[in-house]
């Protein structure tokens, strides 16, 4: 543990859907300071599959990535206490003895298509959400687990770990889940103010999973031990840094850092997602609620994040993608520059339609989507951007109002936080079409909440999430939108 008062050096490990780094933070009681030590590409692979295709993540290459950012960290700072991992959701790999059986799938992999209506069969989703209240995503890891089941791999497997899980056994040797990215299985117990959530057995027994590839749960701020003596020699560190587990769903992360000072904020974690909820501190159980397709997944200290999934800034993103591949001079802070010039879009689109979720051509989808509905399409580039932000606000807003009314918590703010908060046109959109002051930022708040709980963890902060969230807040000054009248 660290002398209390004393400043402590940590390294947070944050892949993303798109990107991965490592970010040195230090941290203590009046300090909280982050610099990023190296930043990587997170591209994912798709291979022929006796027929099929199938769209994989480049674990390995992803591993090495993450061993040399802690390498660079560790030449920046050799001091460093503790290595904190989050990551997305859902996804997972299958071990036998230790040893990875294959690349795990990406989840806008096709495959669990043909799952969901059998999976329904067993468990019908209104019986379904009262059991692990999650919305319902085609990708969530039950269904994904169905495909492994019904094709035999689950056979060969007696272990499942979770992206972070799996980097942190690679690190470390020992193999549990985190309990706040496990949430996001759907396997689990829902908290009842007595007791943790767990694995939910009955549920498991009903899918017909195997029980024994769920590996121990532990929570946040869970030493796990040194790293290996060859991870450290490869590494070049003597003195070998311990693993701490943090909320190691990235979104868990972020929501530790979120600066509200309230019960009456709501936030949106904006990236490749918009995840957009409050903090309750019991889950929304209610038809209405799984109606409207919210989940409750589990927080940092027993917490309830009760959000919605929008389809976020991948939108934006794999539009640009597209224009790229077919010439077009297609810059991000130009074409966002130019569309805050440009006239409102006259109708928003659904962001939340299903057909945006695949890669692939999205301008092509938006346009689809404006046809079938007799409306307009946006034209140029221009024109696409103005309108993916106009929607994106809009289902933002309607979020954020829905997540009031379904759980009775009043929303009086909203802060965005991620890549998200920098986008100057999304979070004043956001302000007008929700009637909220919106508060941006900080951009690094996933990198921020990882490094708080591995400093609480090791004794150089101390507190509640508020206390943490005070720190950030007295750090990183967000940035006020107040709402203009439409």
């Amino acid at each position: 543990m660290a002398d209390v008062g004393a400043v402590l050096a940590v390294a947070a490990v944050d892949l993303g859907a798109t990107s991965g780094r490592v970010m040195l933070g230090r941290v203590g009681p009046n300090e909280l300071r982050l610099e990023q030590a190296a930043r990587f590409a997170n591209d994912p692979v798709r291979v022929t599959e006796g027929g099929t295709t199938g769209l994989h993540w480049n674990v390995l290459e992803l591993y090495r990535n993450v061993l040399a950012g802690l390498g660079a960290a560790a030449h920046e700072e050799p001091a460093i206490t503790s290595i904190g991992v989050d990551s997305w959701a859902v996804d997972y790999a299958l071990l036998r003895d230790g040893r990875m059986l294959g690349n795990p799938y990406h989840y806008r992999d096709e495959r669990t298509a043909a799952s969901i209506e059998p999976v329904h069969r067993l468990v019908p989703p209104d019986r379904l959400y009262r059991q692990n209240g999650l919305q319902f995503l085609p990708f969530n890891s039950l269904y994904q687990l169905a495909v492994d089941r019904d094709t035999g791999t689950l056979d060969a497997a007696d272990t499942l770990l979770l992206i972070p899980d799996l980097i942190a056994y690679w690190l470390t040797g020992r193999t549990v889940a985190e309990r706040s990215n496990a949430s996001t299985t759907g396997l689990l117990t829902l908290p009842d103010g007595t007791k943790q959530a767990g694995w939910n057995l009955s549920l498991i027994e009903q899918l017909g999973l195997p029980p024994r590839v769920f590996p121990k749960l532990v929570d946040a701020g869970t030493h796990l031990g040194p790293l290996l003596p060859s991870v450290a020699s490869e590494l070049g560190i003597a003195a070998s840094p311990t693993v701490t587990t943090v909320g190691s769903h990235d979104t868990a992360s972020a929501v530790v850092a979120v600066p509200m000072q309230t019960g009456t904020s709501a936030y949106i974690s904006c990236g490749t997602w918009g995840l957009v909820g409050v903090e309750l501190e019991h889950p929304v159980l209610s038809e209405e609620s799984r109606a409207a397709n919210f989940t409750n997944e589990g927080g940092v200290d027993g917490r309830v994040r009760y959000l919605h999934n929008v389809m976020g800034l991948w939108l934006l993103s794999e539009s640009v993608r597209t224009w790229q591949r077919t010439g077009l001079d297609a810059s991000l802070p130009q074409l966002l520059a130019q569309a805050a010039a440009a006239p409102a879009t006259a109708a928003v689109f659904d962001a939340d339609d299903p057909r945006f979720l695949a890669p692939g051509d999205m301008p092509s989808r938006i346009r689809d989507w404006y046809a079938e509905h007799d409306l307009p399409s946006p034209q140029s580039p221009v024109e696409f951007v103005r309108a993916i932000i106009e929607s994106l606000a809009d289902a933002f807003a309607h979020s954020v109002r829905r997540a009031a009314q379904l759980s009775g918590q009043a929303v009086s703010s909203i802060h965005v936080v991620g890549g998200g908060s920098q986008n100057v046109l999304l979070c004043q959109l956001t302000a007008d079409r929700s009637g909220l002051p919106v508060f941006a930022g900080p951009v690094e708040a996933t990198a921020l909440g990882n490094v708080l709980v591995q400093a609480r963890a090791h004794g150089a902060v101390s507190g509640d999430l508020e206390s943490l969230r005070a720190l950030v807040a007295a750090t990183f000054a967000p940035t006020r939108y107040d709402p203009r009248r439409r």
